[in-house]
């Protein structure tokens, strides 16, 4: 029998249904450990928040007091990051939120957590490639001399400093594609990039953290928090986008050797590592440069040409290169396997579960992801709304956290590898202040998001809704609903 409306959107999954069925239908390798789900978060996470968003939330929002805007965004992001692990060690089924959601608090919730991570990835993705290619063209034209007609790392109708106007963002479009092209070959080909390039980004960092630190000037700190309190939340707003990236490790889960233990591990050690690096970056930075001048697209190799030390600025370049193309790589991996697990529950169309008989991947899913994103960092400017990437990821962590709660009370005898501590007074103050961050966001980037959701939604009614593989097979069997919606 066919389930009504209202048992159709809240039908979920039991936790055995979904396992067995990653272990069944997934064909993915398990090729990843703790170290390589640790680097691939820090990957994700530095990137952009550190070579970018940096100075444009001191100069605009923060001032020096952009480190307690670090520290409330990274606040928030730890607790949300709890009900991650936990979820992840007892649904270790790819997917993130959207999968934990399916099991919780069923089919529509998912459905929606499902469609804001297409935004969050896609858009994230798109910026952080235009973004790329700037730091590529400063860098080949400081180290090597060759440069890159403006024309042609511009979006359309993007004016650059000679006033000439963009035709065609060429280097943002074509690291997409080959990122692409990396994923599609394998995930264990991907990992061993990721942690080399990892390693080399951090080195960086620890580059501009000891030739900057004897050239702060304190002075330069004062006044310390210009725009106050509300500046400091704004600027959390902002920086928030610099975290984005440990969710990704979660999607991961069936490529992981041990989810139980391991996705834990990668989840809370990248943060907590990302997070010390952005205090003291952010801390040296303003203290180096007056944070008035801040409010630039390469702050980080910014402060090093002000200091005369173009030698390391031309390092740094190179670094955020390097570092932007993990996040690169992360949010395309990510992206992808939301529309795997998606397609594989029905909800999209099957072409996005379909992997390749050799590398294991998923990878016309990946060709289609890549594709559109490279179209669109081709096509878009670097002020892509990045506050939509961050209410994607932010509503998202809303309903991890309660997906926490609600497991814990249907399912308390599910077994759990990791467990929030203080529940549920961890996961409610996670979901606070993910809504907090969220109130600091411009009304423009909400309206958006509910513009978005309603596309979402009537793609679900549309297809979703009617091809769903556990409505088929409710219907197929006969099974009635219970009032949970359940199987």
């Amino acid at each position: 029998m066919q389930d009504s409306l209202p048992a159709s959107l809240t039908r979920r999954k039991s936790i055995a249904q979904l396992t067995a069925e990653a272990g069944a239908k997934s064909g993915l390798k398990r090729t990843l450990g703790p170290l390589g789900l640790t680097a691939l978060g820090i990957g994700a996470i530095i990137g952009t928040g550190i070579f970018v968003l940096t100075g444009k939330a001191a100069a605009t929002s923060a001032g020096p007091a952009i480190v307690w805007s670090f520290v409330i965004a990274g606040v928030v992001s730890a607790l949300a990051a709890l009900c991650y692990a936990e979820l992840a060690s007892s649904v270790p089924v790819s997917g993130s939120a959207y999968t934990y959601s399916y099991a919780t608090m069923g089919e529509l919730v998912a459905w929606i957590v499902g469609w804001g991570l297409i935004l969050e990835y896609a858009l994230g993705a798109a910026t952080v490639a235009i973004g790329w290619s700037g730091y590529f063209a400063d860098f080949l034209k400081l180290a090597v001399g060759i440069d890159i007609p403006q024309a042609y790392r511009l979006a359309p109708f993007e004016a650059g400093s000679d006033g000439v106007h963009g035709i065609f963002n060429i280097p943002a479009f074509i690291i997409i594609l080959l990122v692409t092209a990396l994923l599609m070959r394998g995930t264990s080909e991907s990992d061993l990039v990721n942690k080399i390039i990892v390693a080399t980004k951090l080195a960086v960092v620890g580059l501009f953290i000891v030739v900057a630190l004897p050239h702060i000037d304190p002075a330069n700190w004062h006044p310390f928090a210009p725009f106050g309190f509300a500046g400091i939340a704004n600027g959390a707003a902002i920086v928030f986008f610099a975290y984005i990236g440990f969710d990704a490790v979660s999607t991961s889960a069936e490529e992981v050797k041990n989810p139980g233990r391991d996705l834990p591990i990668g989840i809370l050690a990248s943060l907590a590592i990302c997070t010390v690096l952005y205090i003291i970056v952010s801390g040296i930075l303003t203290g180096v440069v007056p944070y008035t001048q801040l409010n630039v697209h390469s702050p980080v190799s910014f402060a090093m040409i002000k200091l005369g030390l173009n030698w390391a600025g031309v390092i740094i370049s190179l670094g955020a290169v390097a570092g932007l193309t993990t996040v690169l790589l992360v949010m395309l991996f990510g992206q992808s396997r939301i529309f795997f697990a998606m397609s594989r529950d029905g909800l999209l169309p099957n072409f996005f579960a379909q992997v390749h008989p050799k590398f294991k991947t998923p990878y016309l899913s990946s060709l289609l992801v890549g594709v559109v994103v490279a179209v669109v960092a081709g096509l878009g400017s670097l002020d892509v709304v990045a506050d939509l990437v961050n209410i994607g990821t932010l509503v998202a962590f809303i309903f991890v956290s309660i997906g926490v709660i609600v497991l814990r009370r249907t399912q308390p005898e599910l077994a759990r590898k990791f467990r929030v501590p203080f529940s549920p007074v961890v996961p409610v103050l996670a979901a606070l202040g993910a809504l907090y961050l969220i109130s600091h966001l411009p009304l423009e980037t909400i309206e958006f998001y509910f513009i978005w959701l309603v596309l979402g939604l009537l793609v679900y009614f549309a297809f979703g809704r009617r091809n769903s593989a556990l409505g088929k097979r409710r219907e197929a069997s006969g099974i009635a609903p219970n009032r949970r919606g359940r199987e």
